[in-house]
């Protein structure tokens, strides 16, 4: 299968929310596996931006006066679309990324999972609560939703669909709007999610896409929204969220890890080192939950280092448009020079090479191996900084005791994986890790995948949850209704002929026996 045909990024460039893309500069857009221009997008400017804004908020209002199931039978109608051209939105996820094929496919179908999750779980998410009033039967309080307005989104480059249109899918479905920035290297992706968006009956302006640079776009929607979402580094969420508290509205972010993996003596290794070797390259290790610290307990050590470098050493590097190979490119030259940094670091200072650590350029100029190292020590860059890249240590430990300390040992905090047979032994220690997410006998996948669970970072790793309830109820404001009837604080209507010196007084007796009541 060749990369995405210029027709098909004719086609897409259209549908960018700007309104005379021949008047805006242009910037290329390179082809990963070859480095090379495949295409070009018009850059959009803080004009773009208040234009996109003031429609999405007119489309809005209008948007938030729609049935929670008519706003879920359209997005059912996505996530069959994005089914049914799966295979096109593949390919221009590889060719702006270089992931491997079989990864590009994992984060398509994420996007149908999450689209259909909340389409079903969305109506009854957002419907009025009653909840237990002031005074039983006299109090009628219910909990009602309103959305926020027009939500920005600000996505980053190494999951271009998934971090786009799957953190907006909560967003439409709570009622708001949404403008988005995509990431400059990685444009195509959120606009083929956005067609199929469209196509499935979403009105055009409630989802602008608008390319640019983050000084200018990024900033811009960051002024204008009235919700903020966020994926990125830790360093920049940190300057966002300032920004966002400055102006009083909402932020929610998955920010940076430096994830672990406990290894336990009671694992079984052969299904812990293909767990390994999944959790630490998938996506050529440019995912924000991937691995990159595995701590091994002594006396299952020597096989798991042994095993796990010869499975590295073996994997398939590739850059083609199929599913045969295990790991493609990286996504950039800066990239590249990170992992080569860490790993020259690393050596220099007394690391131990065991698989890779070389770049790739007969596959590709953005190609690096697979790495692991041993003997790495705090004084290396790569003990504690976040690589981003197919970059994995391995550090041999006494006990589980000590494999927690060391995983906690982090100012990061976003996903971990624990391999154990036994399943209490591994719900213990997964209990004592501080991370959003554990994965049991898993990398990653079986907790991003539990869409109906939150999946967020604690630390430097985040603020606020995507997925599950937190992640559609983030998008709206909650509202109390209470109404009151028959007996009050002021007066008794049913009772007219009682002094009301007498019922102030009996009020404190009658909230005691309000105790009895369920629920109080």
């Amino acid at each position: 299968m060749p990369k995405p045909s210029a027709a098909v990024f004719d086609r897409l460039r259209a549908l960018a929310a700007i309104d005379d893309p021949s008047a805006r500069e242009s910037r290329p857009v390179l082809e990963a596996f070859s480095g090379t221009e495949m295409t070009t997008i018009p850059v959009g400017t803080a004009d773009d931006v208040k234009v996109a804004f003031e429609r999405a908020r007119a489309a809005q209002s209008e948007w938030a006066r729609v049935w929670p199931k008519e706003r879920a039978a359209i997005l059912l109608r996505f996530a069959d679309l994005v089914y049914r051209h799966r295979n096109e939105l593949i390919d221009v996820v590889q060719a702006e990324t270089g992931k491997a094929r079989h990864y590009a496919q994992e984060e398509v179908l994420d996007v149908a999972m999450t689209a259909r999750h909340y389409a079903k779980a969305g109506p009854k998410l957002l419907s009025a609560k009653r909840v237990p009033g002031m005074m039983p039967v006299a109090t009628d309080t219910r909990v009602r939703y309103q959305p926020k307005g027009v939500v920005g989104i600000i996505s980053p480059w190494n999951y271009p669909i998934t971090l786009t249109v799957s953190d907006a899918v909560p967003a439409l479905m709570a009622g708001n709007a949404v403008v988005l920035k995509p990431d400059s290297q990685t444009p195509y992706s959120a606009l083929v999610a956005a067609e199929l968006l469209y196509q499935a009956g979403l009105p055009k302006h409630l989802y602008a896409v608008v390319p640019g640079p983050g000084s200018v776009v990024g900033q811009e929607i960051l002024a204008n929204a009235d919700y903020l979402m966020f994926t990125g580094s830790s360093a920049t969420g940190a300057s966002l969220a300032e920004k966002a508290g400055k102006r009083l509205i909402g932020f929610s972010a998955e920010l940076g890890g430096k994830n672990p993996m406990i290894v336990t003596k009671t694992a079984d290794i052969d299904k812990a080192v293909e767990g390994a070797a999944r959790g630490a390259y998938s996506n050529s290790g440019q995912l924000c939950i991937s691995i990159e610290r595995i701590y091994v307990e002594q006396p299952v050590a020597a096989e798991f280092t042994e095993k796990f470098a010869k499975r590295v050493q073996n994997m398939v590097l590739g850059n083609t448009y199929d599913f045969t190979p295990e790991m493609g490119s990286l996504a950039s030259a800066a990239q590249v020079e990170t992992v080569q940094a860490h790993v020259d670091d690393a050596v220099a200072k007394g690391a131990t090479v065991l698989a890779g650590g070389k770049r790739r350029e007969d596959l590709g100029p953005f190609f690096f191996e697979p790495t692991v190292l041993s003997n790495v020590s705090e004084e290396m860059d790569c003990y504690a900084n976040e690589t981003f890249g197919p970059l994995v240590s391995i550090y041999p430990v006494a006990d589980a005791a000590e494999a927690i300390a060391r995983a906690n040992d982090t100012e990061y905090g976003l996903n971990a994986s624990i391999f154990a047979k036994n399943s209490a032994e591994a719900r213990r220690i997964a209990a004592e890790v501080r991370s959003g997410t554990v994965n049991i006998n898993e990398g990653y996948g079986a907790a991003w995948g539990s869409t109906a669970a939150p999946m967020g970072g604690m630390g430097i790793s985040g603020v606020g949850r995507r997925h599950g309830s937190e992640g559609l109820l983030k998008y709206t404001e909650s509202q109390t209704i209470a109404a009151q009837r028959g007996l009050g604080l002021a007066g008794s209507p049913l009772l007219p002929f009682l002094p009301r010196r007498l019922y102030v007084r009996l009020v404190p007796y009658v909230v005691r026996l309000v105790r009895v009541f369920p629920g109080r």
